[in-house]
């Protein structure tokens, strides 16, 4: 078996040009683990469209309701950073429905890696930071509801505290939120996860190192969870656009290799989302979020799952 990967054309849709966030990055990321052999066609899953009642298990139904029929009000959209548009919604529960079949194979093959995914500037009941609806505050709820896992660890090595999925789990015991972010960072109000390492501005790829192999592994023999849904964000990169740590290629590479195989080592399903990166040179960004599926290529060949 190959390591099962995520993809949706529904991934990508029309932005103002010029607009900050960059969308054609998902479409760039896929072609791109083709083009280097990376994945092939036929361990490519497509998602399914999440409901309604799948984000209603996280996001208060008003909300809901409001952005999927575009009578959201113009500064909660401004607040998420997004213009309102029918495709982005379809984009929008496209990728919950991504990051839910990413963790449903996950459990089925030990790893998998979305091409998308790491919303967690989401709360409840509004959006942030390019973030809409909460994909692994979403994931993890249904799955635990369905009763398939008992015990969620969410890793967020994205450079921005996961301040959405923090709050939406304060109270949730069966939940724990571990993130890792620049200290001076956006969002300047953090939540308090369950465990936060905030980091010096400028941190290089061995302080970076020091501080994940320092931590993750107590954190998998404390928590003991069922499931790990890991945020890769690249935007720790020391060419990123709002990114303000110093890591490098090898280190993210080595970052994402690091977590992976703690996981795997000990039996514990991961799965992966993409999380930020901005940069304007699109080929560069989307190889740095490739070295997640090139890391996750090698440890699942390694560990033969």
């Amino acid at each position: 078996m190959s390591l099962p990967i995520v993809y949706h054309p529904n991934y990508v849709v029309p932005l103002p040009e010029g607009h900050r966030f960059p969308m054609e990055k998902f479409r760039h990321v896929y072609a791109l683990l083709l083009q280097d052999g990376v994945i092939s066609l036929d361990q490519v899953h497509m998602p399914e469209i999440a409901t309604a009642v799948d984000i209603q298990m996280v996001h208060d139904k008003a909300f809901v309701s409001a952005y999927l029929n575009g009578s959201i009000a113009p500064e909660a959209m401004r607040k998420i950073g997004l213009p309102w548009s029918q495709p982005l919604v379809t984009r929008t529960c496209t990728a919950v429905g991504g990051t839910l079949l990413t963790a449903e194979l996950a459990l089925q093959m030990g790893l998998a890696c979305n091409t998308a995914g790491g919303t967690h500037h989401a709360f409840p009941n509004f959006g942030s930071g390019f973030c809409v609806f909460n994909d692994m505050a979403i994931a993890a709820t249904i799955l635990l509801n369905r009763g398939v896992v008992k015990r969620v660890l969410i890793v967020d090595l994205d450079v921005h505290q996961g301040d959405g999925t923090a709050f939406t789990f304060q109270n949730e015991s069966r939940v724990f939120t571990f993130s890792m972010h620049c200290d001076v960072n956006f969002p300047f109000t953090k939540q308090c996860s369950d465990l936060d390492i905030s980091l010096p501005e400028g941190l290089d790829d061995t302080g970076y190192l020091n501080h994940l192999g320092k931590h993750l592994p107590d954190l998998l023999q404390h928590v003991k969870p069922d499931l790990v849904l890991y945020d890769a964000g690249v935007d720790p990169h020391n060419e990123d656009k709002l990114g303000k740590l110093s890591l490098t290629n090898k280190g993210l590479y080595k970052r994402d290799e690091m977590v992976l195989s703690s996981c795997i080592s000990r039996n514990v399903p991961i799965a992966c989302v993409i999380g930020g990166g901005y940069a304007d040179n699109i080929h560069a960004l989307a190889y740095r979020h490739s070295l997640l599926h090139r890391a996750a290529k090698g440890v699942f060949t390694d560990y033969k799952l």
